[in-house]
């Protein structure tokens, strides 16, 4: 009897590693068991796991639909799981076609289970409730989840990608992933005792359900299939859901009571669109027009539009996000903490301040009243898209040899697309009309970091980033 010890529950290198000297060597299925370090062991099993057996010669192949099946199936919480793979991988062997016999039971068992395994991955990327913890500059997001399989890992580049710029943690009893805005990490499941139970936003959250509801269209069964009850208990809407449910027949005979009304009549007349009317290289005239734009909402709660400053001809081009609280009111980019910390970072990677052009993607400040205090809100695709052409206009303007995006705001306006920074952070990218662009992360970001070592280390690499442009910038004086 083979006693095969897995580092992990999702070790799909250790077990096809295991699986194929096994096979190799003629074991039979009913002669290997399979268990995982920390889970209790067969009560026969010897206290040390079998060696791998070595493999000297010999080889065989499978189909890769069997290994792309295998390494979703193996996230199953089935404690079965590795031995029926193993099964299936053995008959393999002698019948290359079997993967193409869906009744089979093997072949219908293991891709039951990878359609469980995927079904579970949607309903975290769907119910997936992340709770603000601290504010501005110390804001964490933290979310609880309970998945059926071991699917973390495999869900996580998810929210890496659709939050991008935001920090955020996501517990669960196997596994906890966490994304820092540059790198994911993994560290143990936790007790939900350690998540957080609610937040200050979720009673805007709880209205916004409750008005998007609509009674007349409610299917209580197909309801409950896309979102299983189980799912309730860690969603900011839930205590909402019964009542609304509850009080749907009601709320549909009013709707048909109640008369058809009129249409809105417009309270305002509504504004000219814009005309563009500035010459593309003049830089003064564009900024003035730029103080007018309305082609979002932002305007209306900022102060003012903060347009870029700089040199008119300068070889390089720094990009941030948006003004922040200091910037909005003094009408200049970087002018707050985040703009002293790019100052000093500029200053030790030898680029010279006064020789760059410094603007946002979007030109007004995204905010939400607390008080006396405006919190900071991350610009979404329509309002990035909505300042793009500003952007544009001052690259035509400017004709900059590198722009620098920083941070994930800034790379979605300069390559018209969301961009993660840890793909694509501190080498050079080719841009159209023979320039070039560096990712890197906001000097905002720096600041938000709590561990001093950590931003230590992160500060550097941020200079490390801005050196490359010092070099570009270096190059082109010599060329002048």
């Amino acid at each position: 009897m083979q006693y095969i010890t897995l580092d992990t529950e999702t070790d799909f290198d250790g077990w096809r590693k295991a699986a194929r000297s096994l096979a190799l060597h003629h074991v039979q299925p009913a002669d290997v068991a399979w268990t995982v370090q920390g889970r209790d062991a067969d009560l026969f099993a010897p206290q040390a796991p079998s060696p791998i057996l070595a493999v000297n010669e010999g080889t065989f192949n499978v189909s890769g639909k069997f290994v792309d099946l295998a390494r979703t199936a193996i996230l199953h919480r089935d404690p079965e799981r590795f031995a029926i793979l193993y099964r299936l991988l053995w008959r393999l062997k002698d019948n290359h076609d079997l993967m193409d016999v869906a009744i089979d039971p093997d072949v219908a068992q293991v891709a039951a289970m990878a359609k469980g395994v995927r079904r579970d991955e949607h309903k975290m990327h769907a119910f997936v409730r992340f709770r603000e913890i601290g504010r501005e500059r110390a804001a964490h997001f933290v979310a609880w989840f309970e998945p059926e399989h071991h699917i973390v890992e495999l869900a996580a580049p998810f929210f890496a990608k659709r939050f991008a710029d935001m920090p955020w943690s996501i517990l669960t009893p196997d596994l906890s992933a966490h994304w820092d805005g540059l790198a994911l990490s993994f560290t143990p499941g936790v007790n939900k005792s350690e998540a957080p139970s609610e937040d200050r936003l979720e009673e805007t959250w709880r209205r916004y359900y409750a008005s998007i509801f609509n009674p007349a269209r409610l299917k209580v069964k197909a309801m409950q299939k896309e979102m299983p009850k189980k799912y309730w208990r860690n969603l900011p809407e839930a205590s909402i859901i019964r009542p609304l449910i509850e009080d749907a027949e009601r709320m549909t005979g009013a709707m048909i009571a109640n008369a058809a009304t009129d249409p809105h009549k417009p309270q305002k007349r509504p504004e000219a669109p814009m005309i563009h009317t500035t010459a593309a290289d003049d830089l003064e005239a564009l900024r003035e027009e730029t103080a007018h734009c309305r082609a979002c909402p932002l305007y209306k709660d900022a102060t003012q539009t903060v347009f870029g400053e700089g040199p008119k001809h300068a070889n390089i081009m720094l990009v941030g996000e948006q003004p922040g609280d200091k910037e909005d009111l003094a009408g200049h980019p970087f002018v707050g903490p985040a703009g002293q910390m790019l100052d000093r970072a500029l200053e030790e990677a030898g680029v010279d301040r006064k020789k760059v052009y410094v603007t946002n993607a979007v030109k007004h400040f995204k905010f939400v009243p607390r008080g006396k205090i405006r919190l900071h809100q991350k610009p979404n695709t329509p309002e990035i898209k909505a300042c793009r052409p500003w952007f544009e206009r001052e690259v035509s303007a400017i004709q900059p040899g590198l722009i620098v995006a920083m941070g994930a705001t800034a790379a979605q306006s300069v390559f018209g697309k969301i961009t993660p920074i840890g793909k694509t952070r501190g080498r050079l990218i080719d841009l159209p009309e023979g320039r070039k662009a560096l990712v890197t992360v906001h000097p905002s970001y720096l600041l938000r970091l709590p561990d001093p070592e950590a931003k230590a280390l992160e500060y550097q690499r941020f200079v490390d980033d801005l050196k490359i442009a010092a070099g570009l910038q270096k190059k082109a004086a010599r060329a002048a």
